[in-house]
């Protein structure tokens, strides 16, 4: 385990908030972190070059469009995901699951992640069995499975520091009965993972366990007896987290009163401000979600003071209000954008449609983000958590 530790280096009195480092062959991860999503193998919006200069330490691949598209033995002749996409920090890679499993069903995306709105009309999920998913290809239109086995056979073959079991994903309307099925086949599911892992390891990677169980407190609670038992490196917290935000925090909440303290816990797909400070205060290590990048795309920046209730955590540069506003996006900003740019440029670009606007707004993101995640940190390190929270809380 020389290439892979965690330990945490500053923990707070009558709080789960804590510092820690995750130490990889790639370098280290300071936690709390936001980890930035990199679909296909890119930032949307930005390049490699600017994720190092905004500060990002880890970046996320998405296994399932990776598979399809360009494929993993092509990653692997690269030498991997590191050297494929030029990013020589971190990495880690999902299961491919949760894309099957949102793309097969309307609405899933949105109630795994604590919005009650489901619109269930199977879309390219064919069938899932015992034995995996059958899905169609959104490239080609050819069948195929998605097992454990493979999943991991090609996350290997992408080379990220920590990869993912494949499990079931449920969406929010399935009831008890259903998501205790799931759940036992999602552990299943890991076992083989597991297996299969065990069977090709080489040492260069780690793999995080899934606790799923929806918003069922027995549930979660089987399921994280399951992770914790297991010999993961990490673990994430998956499937439904409810049907509105507070419901995810309760969810998130008892999941993390049963989980193992000594290894890293990382919320899979979550990356709203505010959800941040609630999961750093449940004891979460890791985030990620593609929110920052796909926000700078429609004209939108994170903002730490809010200039209205309805935009709570951003601004949309598109509207009219920004056309002469000389002022940066935020004046204690120091990336790119607002070292250089106006709001009323920004504006500009995006009413003439040029893309330019989507990279200098998702470079703010990106290192918006990046600062965010630090003031955390200090925050907790300085024994200022509970000020830094109540001055934050929206």
């Amino acid at each position: 385990m020389e290439n892979f530790d965690f330990k945490k280096t500053k923990t707070l009195e009558n709080s789960r908030a804590h510092c820690g480092l995750i130490k990889t062959p790639h370098g280290i991860i300071e936690t709390p972190n936001f980890i930035f999503c990199a679909t296909q193998g890119a930032i949307k919006g930005a390049t490699m070059e600017h994720m190092r200069a905004a500060g990002a330490q880890c970046i996320l691949g998405n296994t399932y469009h990776l598979w399809l598209q360009p494929g993993p033995d092509l990653v692997e002749k690269h030498g991997g995901l590191h050297h494929f996409m030029g990013w020589e920090g971190p990495t880690l890679t999902d299961s491919g699951g949760f894309q099957i499993f949102s793309l097969g069903y309307g609405g899933v995306v949105d109630e795994i992640k604590g919005k009650h709105t489901c619109n269930l009309h199977p879309k390219s999920l064919l069938k899932v069995t015992e034995e995996g998913a059958l899905f169609r290809s959104y490239i080609d239109g050819s069948r195929r499975w998605l097992t454990p086995e493979i999943s991991i056979l090609v996350q290997q073959k992408l080379g990220a520091d920590f990869i993912l079991p494949l499990d079931e994903c449920t969406p929010f309307h399935m009831q008890r009965e259903q998501t205790a099925l799931s759940m036992e086949r999602s552990h299943r599911w890991e076992m083989r993972s597991m297996e299969q892992f065990s069977r090709t390891f080489e040492g260069r990677q780690r793999m995080y366990g899934i606790i799923q169980g929806g918003i069922y407190e027995d549930l979660r609670a089987e399921s994280v007896d399951f992770v914790n038992g297991q010999a993961f490196f990490g673990q994430a917290i998956g499937g439904s987290l409810g049907g509105s935000r507070e419901q995810m925090y309760d969810v998130v909440g008892m999941t993390m009163k049963r989980l193992r303290q000594d290894r890293p816990t990382h919320l899979l797909g979550i990356g709203g401000l505010q959800d941040i400070l609630v999961g750093v205060e449940s004891g979460i290590d890791t985030f990620d979600c593609v929110h920052p990048t796909r926000i700078a795309r429609h004209g939108c920046a994170l903002v730490s003071q809010p200039e209205s209730e309805k935009n709570r955590e951003h601004i949309n540069l598109k509207n009219r209000q920004y056309r002469e506003d000389l002022n940066p996006i935020e004046n204690d900003c120091d990336c790119y954008t607002c070292r250089n740019f106006t709001r009323a440029y920004v504006h500009h670009l995006f009413k003439a449609k040029e893309h330019t606007g989507g990279l200098l707004l998702t470079i703010h993101n990106v290192r918006f983000m990046v600062r965010w995640m630090l003031k955390i940190r200090q925050a907790i390190q300085n024994d200022t958590w509970v000020q830094f929270v109540k001055t934050h809380k929206r």
